[in-house]
């Protein structure tokens, strides 16, 4: 229960994808400091997942709760992630956690939570806090530039998106189709972003996104209020177990060395490894890859999905890991002079964070325009694919020797140098910002509902005066 008295209790409620839970989680910690008290709710599997993230300080004010998923024959619990999940299971997951709205207003009638912040694809969540009088926010993990495409496009379907570098190419269309059907993506999103009260809280930092930012509070008619990157702090990822990547990374030159890692949710073809493979290996720059695969495949040895020969041709200078590598120990290794990425935003936000320009592979949904932004805001380049969205060793080797080693890889370092220092500079002040927000949005409520009781009022100037005594105390 509660440990710290007068604390503002959040329950928070994040998609089933680690790249949603592990920036929720990070909010949690960061806002722990400010003398809340979170909630994340979440699948057991998940739960189980990041638990390794959380110290023992953090666990006095973060606590995990788990919420029970109804099982089913083709979805048992340990495929309530979306990691290493099928694709073609991605529907059943959504359906499955839809079937959980019973539970989770069991938890909210159980935990009581003073304010309630949920994510982009469980638009029930704010209807079942209302239904109870408790607020409700969606937090957006996803970029603003990515998220005001979506929401331009669907909300005014003939119009041109006004910022032409933020596009998609047409091979990449096609796959969209996917989402935008299945179990009604784009209508989850809207009415998850409606329901919110009148701030959406949105993982960015505004030297990045200040005008896209500016373009979603004025699409959707509510104050956008970034939370910055959110990044986890080297240290908490298990790195007892990296260390021997860590110690062949030391023998490295500095920047010498390509770290690729494309997600935790979306696989390679294995036309797509063949091609990566050859341009790591026509690059000649030293690499660690980590390559994943759909659950079930695990049995399949590594050997069989790289080129013959491939790991004896590169030994010495690549490594390939299978599944789990400690990417922010290794983004932050001084021999790390580049980042081959999917474009998740997560990925996008570490690589920032760390100072290593982007080598952008992205695969789908919103990667393709963080790929883009990447690209134009001079932090990274992208390895274009054909027309038909193959990708080519040739154009894999050009872009990595580019960015690492080449010439024009030295202003793309500078960028993301400046992005850096000014990610960390303003980290503090965001976290702060939002805690700000989260205190006016109950003052609000309370005002809306003709509080009369003297008492509760008084507890919530207590609240809030102890909060923001809190935040003065970090801050000194």
């Amino acid at each position: 229960m509660d440990t710290r008295k007068g604390s503002i209790r959040i329950l928070m409620f994040p998609w089933l994808a680690h790249g949603h839970i592990s920036p929720f989680l990070e909010l949690a910690k960061s806002l722990a400091k400010r003398n809340f008290v979170t909630y994340i709710c979440s699948s057991p599997v998940n739960l189980n997942s990041i638990s390794k993230n959380l110290s023992s300080k953090d666990s006095i004010s973060v606590k995990f709760v788990e919420l029970q998923i109804p099982a089913t024959p083709e979805l048992p619990p340990h495929y309530h992630t979306t990691n290493g999940l099928p694709p073609h299971l991605m529907s059943n997951l959504k359906r499955a956690l839809d079937m959980a709205r019973p539970a989770f207003s069991t938890l909210l009638q159980t935990l009581k939570p003073d304010l309630v912040l949920y994510d982009f694809l469980q638009p029930w969540a704010p209807e079942e806090a209302e239904s109870q009088n408790i607020p409700a926010m969606v937090f957006l993990c996803a970029g603003a530039a990515a998220g005001s495409f979506f929401m331009y496009d669907w909300l005014k379907p003939r119009s041109g998106y006004p910022f032409p570098a933020i596009y998609f190419r047409e091979h990449e269309l096609c796959r969209l189709v996917e989402f935008g059907s299945d179990t009604n993506g784009a209508g989850r999103v809207l009415n998850c972003v409606k329901r919110s009260c009148d701030v959406v809280l949105i993982k960015t930092f505004r030297e990045l996104e200040g005008q896209y930012i500016d373009f979603v509070s004025d699409l959707i008619g509510k104050r956008c209020v970034p939370v910055g990157p959110l990044v986890q702090e080297v240290g908490c990822d298990m790195e007892n177990e990296g260390n021997d990547i860590i110690e062949w990374l030391d023998r490295k030159d500095r920047r010498s060395t390509v770290f690729a890692s494309f997600g935790s949710e979306y696989f390679l073809s294995a036309n797509e490894i063949k091609e990566i493979a050859h341009g790591l290996e026509l690059s000649g720059l030293n690499f660690i890859w980590v390559l994943r695969f759909h659950r079930g495949d695990e049995k399949i040895k590594i050997e069989e999905k790289l080129p013959e020969g491939f790991l004896e041709r590169v030994e010495g200078r690549g490594r390939v890991v299978e599944e789990w590598a400690p990417q922010r120990r290794i983004l932050s290794h001084p021999s790390v002079g580049g980042f081959l990425s999917h474009c998740g935003w997560s990925s996008v936000m570490e690589g920032v964070y760390s100072a290593v320009p982007i080598i952008a592979v992205p695969m789908h949904l919103d990667q393709p325009l963080n790929a883009r932004l990447v690209a134009a805001v001079g932090f990274g380049e992208e390895v274009v694919r054909s027309r038909e969205g193959n990708l080519d060793r040739g154009e894999v080797a050009r872009v990595l020797k580019k960015v690492v080693v080449g010439k024009s890889g030295e202003g793309l370092r500078r960028r993301v140098e400046e992005l850096s220092e000014k990610m960390r500079e303003e980290g503090e002040k965001e976290i702060d910002s939002v805690a700000e927000e989260l205190m006016v949005t109950l003052v609000r409520r309370r005002e809306r509902s003709n509080l009369k009781s003297e008492n509760s009022m008084k507890k919530l100037n207590v609240m809030i005066t102890e909060n923001r005594g809190g935040m003065l105390a970090e801050n000194t």
